[in-house]
């Protein structure tokens, strides 16, 4: 604790807590200080991208060759490494930034303690304390107003709702507020993880996964294949120890090594292990081309996700407006001339030109400056204070007035009903309206220290004149971003519905709305959320009907978005105020702008760090470039899968040596699908996202898959007898037919791979022929040759080689034409029952 402030206070009464209550409240845990929680432990995380499915899969089977001394087989583990670092790199730097959530600003806070006013630190604030709360100041701790001398607090963070708030001896504040101008004492009655901002700091910090359709659709595959692959391991080892000659024959000779690498050979095929590390990948890279565009994606998933919104949920303060004000014109309310109007201009600006002006008055000063005014010649000024409403200044013999039209007008003689009309069909429309009186009376004098504290008796101060007359009407409004219109048209055009969800007045929000056409050339619906129901099925029919919404809480804003949900809406929340994180944590996608408070940033997947709104586009954009090329991609490995699958029980069924080495599948699985698939996973497209994300991938995949089990099989069974090969007993043979095998897989990837890249017009066709050459020169390259057991066929080999390629292309063809027949076929059988 610090020492006694010279700062000088109002005289109060009371003599606040002594030191003594204060250790015992510190000692009994009533103190301010937060205890921070982490949202996920560093074990939790590498546990999580350790021990996965997949993992185990891999690592088992390279754990299995290397046992046999084959470490050149076991090359495909490496992904494990690669795959597992991105997982825990990008879930550590979620996690650094949840642990970082703060609500509250650190600063010193002044209490009343013995006596005295001392200045103490945030965490040293106690139950029962006697607090200052100063205009600038953030409130640290709840707590309900003693003495006020005019405090006005900005609750936006909290609410939603832009404008000030105006407290009353006896009422609560709450943590999280910002005190605007004027001063209060206030009792603290709630502390630390009790606190209103606390408790929504502690809702926003739980751990929430964003959801990938991509990766639930990799997931899918992935626990399909470990119910095939335990098993088919099993009766993979068993058929090809039979092949050597049974358990004993290969224990003896060591031909048990050569039958577990076969094993894997067909295990590792399964799993389409590039698959999953592409996916990051191509997440990491989207994610770094948005951040190029100020745009930071803190969950790779998230990049995704947007691609899948069909509902948008808008903030309007911080996101379709900038926060600030802009003044747009002055309406004289009787027919002037020039002069006039210049006068009360003039009178204007000189009102709004004091010392510190708030955010209104700064904008009519930047307004009027751009028109060309200046300060003019002032005799005497009465600043703005927010208790009063209004400020004023003599000037030529005249006393002009300016603040808020019911208070002015409510202290004049006469009945001026019309322009109070006025002043509400101006503000229905979206504006904030501000009136110019004039009087030829002198200006009455400010009345001491009481007025300069925002006096809680307004009487003390000074006195407008009765006998003024309304002169003009200030029209000020939010300022509006200049990418809004754009934006949200873009998202009209491309099916997304947007709402705008505000904590302030429907009828101002539902102008704002209309002026950056919300709904296009249709009038928004707006409603106030007071009448919103409870019941969240009922919440869900009544928000198919509305654009906007009004004097939303923050609880009614994750309302809203559970809603959504049951009417299975992927929903987006943009927002800036803490009133927004929870709405934005309950969100498929977050998105928080760069000036948004600390909560909402830290809850948000993706953060526009400029706050442009107009970056959303990109984001969707990407999303959807890497929800289309991850589904061509997914293909072009699961035709992989699906052939290894059949052709591993293929060999299992006829009790024949495996027709390939794993390394054969690594570098096949490297030249036609891993490298490839990256390139296309980085091109440009466009494509709208479909749901079905795996039912498509499978139903490409099974054609190409099935027509390159069958090429293989079936030239794992008539090439030994046909080409007199003992593949069982002679070790040459067994390398000339693997070595067979390999060429024809490489060929039907090259197919595969053609059939993906389409149309293969321009780079697409040029992709595919380099890889294609690719493998094929790395047949000649000795080094490569050797480390890959490739095998380049001669004489009779390279005849039969010949042949069973073009029956290879023959099958591919017929699989192609039969596979949409087949699918309509089923299409019709499953109508009729």
């Amino acid at each position: 604790m610090s020492a006694t402030t010279a700062v000088e206070m109002p005289e109060i009464g009371a003599t606040g807590l002594t030191s003594k209550e204060v250790v015992q409240r510190i000692e009994s845990g009533q103190s301010n200080a937060v205890k921070t929680s982490t949202s996920r432990s560093v074990r939790d995380i590498v546990r999580a991208n350790v021990f996965t499915l997949f993992n185990g899969i891999i690592c088992a089977a390279m754990a299995l060759v290397l046992v046999t001394g084959s470490w050149k087989d076991a090359v495909f583990g490496f992904v494990i490494i690669i795959n597992t670092g991105i997982g825990i790199v990008t879930e550590l730097r979620a996690k650094r930034t949840l642990d970082k959530l703060s609500i509250l600003v650190a600063s010193e806070f002044l209490v009343h303690r013995d006596g005295k006013d001392v200045e103490v630190s945030h965490n040293e604030i106690v139950l029962d304390d006697l607090l200052w709360i100063r205009a600038g100041e953030q409130v640290p701790a709840d707590g309900q107003i003693i003495q006020t001398w005019g405090l006005e607090l900005d609750e936006s963070m909290l609410t939603g709702e832009s404008r000030t708030v105006r407290h009353k001896v006896g009422e609560q504040v709450y943590s999280g507020a910002t005190a605007v101008s004027g001063m209060a004492l206030v009792k603290v009655n709630a502390v630390g993880s009790h606190s209103y901002a606390a408790t929504l700091t502690a809702q926003a910090k739980v751990y929430k996964k964003t959801v990938s359709d991509l990766n639930k659709g990799i997931n899918t595959i992935l626990k399909f294949m470990t119910f095939l692959v335990v098993p088919l391991c099993v009766l993979l080892i068993l058929s090809q120890i039979h092949t050597v000659g049974g358990w004993h024959a290969a224990l003896s000779t060591g031909e048990w090594r050569q039958a577990v690498v076969s094993a894997v050979a067909g295990v590792v095929g399964m799993i389409p292990e590039g698959l999953v590390l592409l996916t990051s990948l191509n997440f990491a890279v989207a994610a770094m081309r948005l951040a190029r565009h100020d745009t930071l994606v803190q969950e790779l998933e998230s990049v995704e996700t947007l691609a899948r919104v069909d509902a948008l949920n808008l903030d309007k303060t911080g996101t379709i407006t900038d926060g600030g004000i802009a003044f747009n014109r002055l309406v004289m309310l009787d027919s002037a001339n020039a002069a006039a109007e210049q006068a009360a201009t003039q009178a204007l600006y000189d009102c709004c030109n004091e010392e510190q002006p708030n955010g209104t008055g700064q904008a009519v000063l930047a307004g009027l400056k751009a028109q060309g005014y200046g300060a003019g010649a002032v005799e005497s000024r009465v600043p703005f204070s927010s208790a009063r409403k209004w400020s004023a200044v003599r000037k030529s013999g005249e006393t002009w007035y300016m603040g808020a039209p019911e208070v002015i007008i409510s202290a004049l003689e006469g009945d001026y009903s019309s322009v109070l009309q006025q002043v509400n069909e101006y503000a229905n429309d979206g504006n904030r309206v501000l009136l110019v009186a004039r009087s030829t009376a002198p200006l009455s004098p400010r009345s001491g220290l009481r007025d300069a504290v925002e006096g809680a008796n307004v009487s003390d101060g000074p006195q407008l004149d009765v006998q003024a007359e309304p002169v003009a009407l200030v029209l000020c409004s939010e300022k509006i971003r200049e990418d809004a219109e754009r934006t949200l048209a873009w998202f009209r055009e491309q099916g997304v519905r947007c709402r705008v969800i505000s904590g302030d007045n429907p009828v101002t929000v539902g102008a704002i709305a209309r002026r950056v056409k919300l709904t296009g050339d249709h009038e928004p619906v707006a409603m106030d959320a007071r009448e919103l129901p409870e019941d969240v099925n009922e919440l869900a029919r009544v928000l198919e009907n509305v654009d906007v919404l009004g004097r939303v809480l923050p609880d009614q804003k994750k309302a809203i978005v559970k809603a959504l949900h049951t009417q299975n809406h992927v929903v987006a929340m943009t927002g800036d105020g803490v009133n927004d994180a929870l709405a934005i944590k309950e969100a498929d996608l977050g998105i928080a702008m760069g000036n948004a408070a600390p909560a909402t940033k830290a809850v948000a997947q993706v953060v526009l760090v400029d706050s442009k709104f107009s970056h959303l586009p990109d984001v969707v954009a990407r999303g959807r470039q890497v929800m289309a090329n991850m589904e061509r991609v997914a293909s072009l490995f699961l035709v992989k899968t699906v052939y290894s699958a059949l052709i591993s029980l293929g060999v299992v069924l006829t009790q024949i040596p495996y027709p390939y080495l794993p390394r054969h599948i690594t570098y096949i699985g490297a030249l036609t699908i891993g490298m490839p698939a990256f390139i296309l996973a980085l091109a440009p497209n466009t494509r709208r996202y479909m749901p079905g994300f795996l039912k498509r991938v499978v139903a490409f995949a099974l054609p190409g898959g099935i027509a390159t089990a069958l090429s293989v099989l079936l030239a794992a069974w008539v090439l030994p007898p046909v080409m007199g090969w003992n593949v069982t007993g002679d070790a040459a043979d067994l390398s000339a037919l693997r070595a067979t095998s390999a060429i024809i897989l490489f060929a039907m990837g090259v197919f595969v791979l053609a059939r993906v890249a389409r149309p293969l017009n321009g780079w697409r066709g040029v992709l595919v022929a380099v890889f294609a050459a690719a493998g094929v020169i790395g047949a000649f390259v000795p080094f490569v040759a050797n480390f890959f057991a490739l095998i380049l066929p001669t004489g009779a080999t390279m005849v039969a080689t010949l042949i069973a390629l073009a029956g290879s292309a023959l099958i591919f063809a017929l699989c192609l034409w039969l596979a949409p027949l087949v699918r309509g076929l089923t299409g019709k059988l499953s109508r009729r029952h």
